[in-house]
């Protein structure tokens, strides 16, 4: 069953990666906001809110994977393949904008740097 490969270092390590991802989350949400006139605050609380959905999201996502366990590599492929599209086709060109291909190819290649080092050292 699903509980079977499920450990504690590997629920820490979805816990760590989690709380990683949700900085670059708030802060994609807030910039936009902020460079559009947002205040501050109202950015940072519009950030903050995009995180609220996820405890919801988790328990309605933990029941699916228990009901379509067979079919759960099949659909994490697709969300791979549409997360990997949405960076190449929308995230990689609009980053390239303004002169600002050194900084963002270097954030690329560091945070893939970043997570294989995560992926080796949390196994």
């Amino acid at each position: 069953g699903a509980e079977s490969g499920a450990t504690l270092g590997g629920a820490i390590a979805l816990a760590i990666g989690i709380g990683l991802q949700n900085f670059p989350e708030g802060i994609a949400v807030a910039l936009p906001l902020r460079g559009e006139g947002a205040s501050r605050l109202k950015s940072f609380w519009y950030g903050q809110l995009s995180a609220i959905v996820e405890p919801v999201a988790a328990v309605a996502g933990a029941a699916a994977v228990i009901v379509f366990q067979p079919l759960l590599p099949y659909a994490l492929s697709f969300a791979a393949g549409a997360m990997i599209y949405v960076v190449v086709e929308e995230l990689i060109p609009e980053s390239h904008q303004h002169n600002h291909e050194d900084i963002a190819t270097s954030g690329a290649l560091l945070g893939f740097m970043v997570m294989m080092v995560m992926d080796v050292a949390l196994g």
